[in-house]
């Protein structure tokens, strides 16, 4: 699974790609996760499975749904208090639960 996280920069991710992919290690699953800024998203999202963009990046929500509409990407936000505490088990089961159409997960 390709899991791509959008913010603001494409920084303030970096600690909660590397979290998530210890999660997903710990689990045996090979996922491929990494972040980007809003403006390096358009080159980014046609390899990405999910995408989740970040609190800060709120403001773009409407906009990267209707593109993932198009390309069959879901994307939805970042729980503010799972990105706050770098929850990385927490926000790739909310990447999952996208991926799997389960968004109650």
């Amino acid at each position: 699974m390709n899991i791509l996280l959008v913010c603001a920069t494409g920084m303030s991710t970096s600690l909660l790609v590397s979290k998530m992919e210890k999660s997903a290690k710990e689990q045996d699953k090979d996922y491929n996760i990494w972040a980007v800024s809003g403006r390096d998203l358009s080159s980014d999202i046609d390899k990405a499975d999910a995408v989740l963009l970040g609190p800060q990046a709120r403001y773009m929500l409407a906009d990267v749904k209707k593109t993932g509409e198009k390309k069959n990407i879901p994307v939805d936000m970042i729980n503010p208090q799972h990105y706050g505490m770098a929850n990385g088990p927490e926000v790739l089961k909310t990447a999952e639960a996208l991926v799997l159409g389960d968004n109650h997960g």
